[in-house]
């Protein structure tokens, strides 16, 4: 079997049609990858020798010591939660499988429960990815991989059966190949301007279940305002706002001369970022406390904060800063054109959603020489809970991320490629439910070497801390 790097070499060698050639040609090299890497061959995950402990603490480099035994305990509870933390482990494994070499802006760490409901600036509620930490140009089938194991171990922590993770994962893999099918033949302003809204998940529905679980995650993201927020994150002390502490998640990490000092100057850095619209509405908000918020599982150990701002001494605006590193491929893609690890987020974000939060920048901080991006900390973004879903709901979702992910790619690819590479049989999808039960697998017993790190003190953990 020929190595990742050869493989990437030898798609490089073949020539590539211009983006404004006709769909058809563009197809054509599609097809033409198959002999550089057959569809089959996507199902094969070489098994090297490697430490998982070494590669997560390796990944643990830049992090803040204090937290790194929260995310190794939030990594433990299970083996999905492990999964979600161990981007960087699964980037090492499969940067090496044989690939095709079409390349698309990648999510980086596409697995389920990063897909869900975000809002657009015209307050409309739609669905796809929602984490962007990792993204940069990539090899596609990556987070099609990262995707397709993530069902598998969720199906497995639900008690389905094999056949039913397999069923799952077959289905999000079709959905994908069919929708990459429909996006190459729209035009390129059609794709652009397409998105998937929760009123259309909710009729597409099958089952009255997942009919009632989407409407409930509707009315869910509709109350994720910073105003609803704003009683349960906000003490009043001395007569001004301060955000809650609730340590160690929630707490204040330095005094208020360092605030003025460097938040402030950091930022001025961040309104920089912004277009001169979007200047214009920060500049109705004061910026009046920042604290910092443990988040999510594979982020834990960044340096992630949120930040209080008024508008007019009394609305309420919720940011949050998030630390930005380099993406957990880009040793295998190579390194990013952004200087800003901040700007390479929010690029691929842009890129890849259908529409954007309208606070989306990025900001440099000197003081601790860190890249950040910053976000609304809610803004009706919400996301489904795995947990306790049944195979007919696990199936649905399938189906709803792998229409997802298509667009995604379709918007930073050439969708006609990769659609030609799929072609419309189903040698794909086989290929994705193989790879997929063979990572779950895998993924089992490197969480198995992380509670027997734990266990002999290699590595500490907290597992009392709530959240994740």
């Amino acid at each position: 079997m020929a190595k990742g790097s050869e493989v990437r070499a030898r798609a490089k060698s073949l020539p590539e049609p211009a983006p404004t050639a006709p769909r058809a040609e563009r197809a054509a090299a599609g097809r033409a990858r198959r002999a550089v890497c057959a569809r089959e061959k996507l199902d094969e995950f070489s098994k090297s020798a490697r430490d998982p402990i070494t590669i997560i603490e390796i990944s643990n480099a830049h992090r803040l010591p204090e937290l790194i035994p929260i995310r190794y305990g939030r990594m433990a509870h299970s083996p999905f939660t492990f999964y979600r933390g161990a981007a960087a482990l699964m980037a090492h494994d499969i940067a090496a499988c044989p690939s095709p070499g079409i390349c698309a802006q990648i999510c980086g760490d596409a697995h389920l429960g990063n897909f869900g409901g975000f809002a657009s600036p015209e307050r409309a509620l739609l669905f796809g990815l929602n984490d962007f930490d990792e993204t940069t140009p990539g090899a596609f089938e990556w987070d099609l991989k990262r995707l397709a194991a993530s069902f598998h171990i969720a199906a497995r922590e639900q008690s389905l059966s094999e056949s039913e993770a397999k069923r799952i994962v077959l289905h999000m893999a079709a959905t994908y190949r069919e929708r990459m099918q429909e996006c190459a033949e729209m035009g390129a302003l059609e794709l652009w301007y397409a998105h998937i809204d929760l009123e259309t998940l909710i009729s597409m529905a099958h089952s009255a279940d997942t009919r009632q679980q989407r409407i409930e995650m509707t009315e869910r993201a509709l109350h994720r305002t910073s105003d609803r927020a704003y009683p349960k994150l906000v003490d009043v002390v001395d007569g001004r706002p301060r955000i809650h502490d609730n340590p160690p998640l929630v707490y204040h990490a330095f005094p208020i001369a360092d605030f003025y000092r460097d938040v402030l100057h950091f930022w001025q850095n961040y309104v920089a970022s912004m277009p001169e619209e979007r200047r214009l509405l920060l500049a109705r908000y004061e910026l009046v406390d920042v604290a910092i918020k443990v988040v999510g599982v594979g982020s834990v150990g960044t340096r992630c904060a949120i930040a209080l701002l008024l508008g007019g001494g009394v609305e309420p605006l919720f940011l949050q800063f998030k630390e930005a590193d380099r993406s957990v491929y880009e040793p295998w893609a190579g390194r990013s054109v952004y200087p800003n690890a901040g700007q390479r987020v929010v690029v691929g974000q842009r890129i890849m959603q259908a529409a954007s939060d309208i606070f989306l920048g990025w900001a440099h901080a000197p003081h601790i020489g860190a890249d950040f991006y910053v976000r609304q900390l809610r803004d009706m973004k919400i996301s489904l809970v795995c947990e306790h879903m049944s195979f007919d709901e696990m199936f649905e979702y399938a189906n709803a991320c792998g229409w997802a992910l298509a667009r995604a790619h379709a918007k930073g690819s050439d969708p006609a490629a990769i659609a030609g590479y799929l072609g419309r049989g189903d040698r794909f999808p086989r290929a994705m439910a193989v790879f997929a039960r063979q990572y779950a697998d895998q993924n089992e017993k490197d969480h198995q070497a992380l509670l027997a790190a734990i266990k002999s003190g290699r590595v500490q953990a907290d597992r009392n801390e709530r959240g994740v």
